[in-house]
């Protein structure tokens, strides 16, 4: 004879809604975009320019790396180098989320594609059951954030003629505060001081490519780097 619990159903757990899930991106997506796209009018490109490196490119901090690049007239080999190497961290990215990509290829390499931090970090939270079709939604809100942010601050870069004398900075104080923040989760400041002494062996060597020569050196530090292991703790 069946129970009453029996014909209990568990409850279903509420439907996603992916606008919520990319809220909390689009706080942090729509003004930093705003600024790339100023930041990228000012130094003296195109407005459609921006939008078309937020829309193909899509790189974030990479992004703001390119416009000092750009404004030295810097090839663009050297610029899809630095790109490459900043971004190496997303190949992890894509190696832990495999299971779980869509099996249909546009919706992977879209996937693939707009992988940054941010969308990762939203990803990785969504129950195993999510459809390509609510994953792909995220990742496409969350560049659109960034899209938008960066249309509206290349924009007002073309009406404000605003010199670039302490402006650019924003890129600097970013990059500090990224930096500091990993040095605070790290457990160890070994990473910082390689990339402290890179740059200054980059500089003294090669101070027209010291940018590109200091990571270079960095990823190779990297690459032969071994951890100490921990120490055991007697009982």
């Amino acid at each position: 004879m069946p129970t009453a619990s029996d014909n209990t159903q568990a409850p279903q757990p509420p439907p996603i809604s992916v606008l919520s899930l990319s809220i909390p991106v689009a706080m942090g997506y729509v003004p930093l975009g705003m600024v790339f796209g100023f930041l990228f009018v000012q130094a003296g490109a195109s407005w459609w320019l921006a939008l078309l490196a937020s829309i193909f490119v899509f790189a974030g901090a990479a992004q703001f790396m390119m416009i000092p690049m750009l404004s030295l007239g810097l090839p663009v080999a050297s610029i899809a180098l630095a790109t490459l190497v900043v971004n190496l961290r997303h190949v992890f990215y894509g190696l832990s989320l495999l299971d779980r990509l869509p099996a249909q290829p546009w919706a992977r390499w879209y996937l693939v594609f707009a992988l940054t931090d941010e969308t990762y970090s939203v990803l990785t939270t969504l129950p195993s059951g999510t459809s390509t079709r609510q994953m792909v939604a995220v990742a496409l809100l969350n560049q659109g954030w960034w899209v938008l942010g960066t249309l509206l601050g290349a924009l007002i870069g073309t009406q404000a003629q605003v010199p670039l004398v302490g402006l650019d900075f924003a890129l600097a104080a970013l990059f500090a505060v990224l930096a500091v923040e990993q040095w605070r989760s790290a457990d160890t400041p070994a990473p910082l001081w390689v990339a402290v002494l890179s740059y200054a062996v980059a500089q003294a060597v090669v101070p027209q490519q010291a940018l590109l020569v200091a990571i270079a050196l960095s990823v190779l530090a990297g690459l032969f780097w071994r951890p100490s292991a921990p120490k055991e703790v007697a009982p």
